[in-house]
C-alpha cells in the first residue's frame, strides 16, 4: 500500500521530494526486513524511478546502495551504466559488480571511468590485468597508487612496457615496492633513453657522449638495484637481461668485482644450465679447476677466469669474516692478476674502469664524513 501510493505521488513531487522518497525507499529496501511481497514492491519502485528525467533522483538511489551486498543487480547495473555522475559512485564503490563486468567497462576506454575501476577499494587480479593492458597512463598511475590492488608480476611489466616512458606512470612503478627488479632494470633503461634524446643533453654533451655517459649510468644502476633484489627475483633478472642482450661477460664481471656474489651465481645457473645447488656448492667451496670448468660452461672466455677466481677468493674470505675488503682492494687485485696499472686490453681496461669508479666513490664518501663531522 505504501508503494502504491508512493508510485503515485511521484507523478506530482518536486525533484527534491523525489530524490529525497526514493533515497529513503533504497534504503528501506536494503536495511529492513521487509515483507516478500513489500520488498518485490520497493524493487519494482526503485526500478521505475531509473527512468525519472531528473539525474538527482537517480544520484539519490546511487548514493543509497552503492555500497550495499543486497542491493537489486539490474539496478546496479543500470546505474553503473547512466551519466558519470551517477555512474562514478557504483562503479567506485558497488560489490555488486563482477569483475567481468569491471573489465567490460574498462575496455570502453573512457579515462574516467578506467580511474574509477582502478581506485576501488578492491581491485582483483583480473581487473587490474585488464587495466594494465589497455588501460590509459592515468588510470594505470591510480591502480599503482591504490594498496587494495592485486597487481601480478605481468602486469607491473606491462604497464611498465606501455607507459614506463611517461615521468608520472614511471614515479608511480618506481615507488611501488611490489614492483619486481626486471621491471625495475625495464625503467632505468627507459629513463636513459629518454634522457639520450634530449635536446638539452645531446647540445650540452654531444650524441657519443652522452651515449657513453647514459650506459655508464645504467650499468651502475643496474648494480644498485641488484643489491635491492631478493635471490627470489635474480631468475627474472637475469632473464629479462639476456633477452635485452646486457648479460655480458663485462656485466658479469662487474657483478663479482662489486661483490654480488649471489647474482653471480644465479647468473652462473642461467648460463651453464646446471643445478642451483651445485653451483652454489663450487661458489662456497669449489677448487680452481671445477670453478673454471664452470665458467666455461656460462659461455665465460678462459682470459676472464683467473681474475673472476680472484675475485671470488677474497669474497669468500670477507663472508667467512676472515678478511676485510671493498670494491676498491677485490678490483686492484683483479687487475694484479692481469699485470697491474700496466696492462692494456678490453679486459684490462674493464677492470680500471671499475678500480677507478671504486676509488671515487671512497674519496666522495669520505669527504662527505670529513664535511659532516
Amino acid at each position: 500500500m505504501v508503494v502504491s501510493h508512493f508510485l503515485k505521488w511521484i507523478h506530482t513531487a518536486r525533484v527534491s521530494e523525489r530524490a529525497a522518497a526514493a533515497s529513503a525507499l533504497a534504503r528501506a529496501y536494503i536495511n529492513a526486513e521487509l515483507p516478500f511481497e513489500d520488498r518485490c514492491a520497493a524493487e519494482a519502485a526503485l526500478t521505475l524511478l531509473l527512468d525519472d528525467a531528473s539525474s538527482k533522483v537517480r544520484l539519490a538511489i546511487a548514493e543509497a546502495l552503492s555500497t550495499s551486498h543486497h542491493a537489486p543487480l539490474q539496478i546496479i547495473s543500470a546505474l553503473a551504466s547512466d551519466q558519470p555522475e551517477v555512474a562514478s559512485l557504483v562503479l567506485a564503490r558497488s560489490p555488486m559488480l563482477t569483475d567481468a563486468d569491471l573489465i567490460d567497462r574498462v575496455a570502453g576506454g573512457q579515462k574516467a571511468i578506467q580511474k574509477l575501476i582502478a581506485d576501488r577499494p578492491r581491485v582483483s587480479m583480473k581487473v587490474a590485468a585488464a587495466i594494465a593492458e589497455i588501460g590509459e597512463p592515468e588510470a594505470c598511475a591510480t591502480l599503482l597508487a591504490n594498496n587494495g590492488a592485486d597487481i601480478a608480476s605481468l602486469s607491473f611489466r606491462r604497464i611498465a612496457e606501455r607507459h614506463g616512458h611517461l615521468p608520472s606512470v614511471r614515479e608511480a612503478l618506481i615507488s611501488d615496492a611490489r614492483l619486481p627488479a626486471d621491471c625495475r632494470h625495464m625503467l632505468l633503461i627507459k629513463l636513459g633513453e629518454t634522457l639520450k634524446g634530449s635536446p638539452l643533453v645531446l647540445a650540452l654533451m654531444g650524441r657519443a657522449r652522452t651515449e657513453r655517459v647514459m650506459r655508464d649510468a645504467c650499468v651502475k644502476a643496474s648494480m644498485t638495484l641488484i643489491e635491492g633484489t631478493r635471490q627470489e627475483e635474480h631468475a627474472a633478472l637475469i632473464e629479462h637481461l639476456r633477452l635485452r642482450g646486457d648479460l655480458t661477460a663485462s656485466f658479469i664481471i662487474r657483478t663479482i668485482a662489486h661483490g654480488k656474489v649471489d647474482f653471480f651465481g644465479s647468473a652462473l645457473v642461467a648460463l651453464s644450465q646446471q643445478s642451483e645447488q651445485r653451483v652454489r656448492a663450487l661458489l662456497a667451496g669449489g677448487h680452481d679447476v671445477a670453478l673454471q670448468a664452470l665458467l666455461r660452461s656460462a659461455g665465460l672466455a678462459a682470459a676472464t677466469h683467473a681474475i673472476i677466481l680472484r675475485a671470488l677468493k677474497i669474497w669468500r674470505e670477507v663472508a667467512n669474516g676472515k678478511r676485510l675488503a671493498g670494491v676498491q682492494e677485490v678490483s686492484w687485485l683483479m687487475l694484479k692478476e692481469l699485470g697491474g696499472q700496466s696492462a692494456e686490453g678490453d679486459l684490462a681496461g674493464l677492470v680500471k674502469s671499475i678500480h677507478l669508479e671504486a676509488l671515487r666513490e671512497n674519496a666522495r664518501g669520505h669527504a662527505l664524513a670529513i664535511a659532516a663531522a
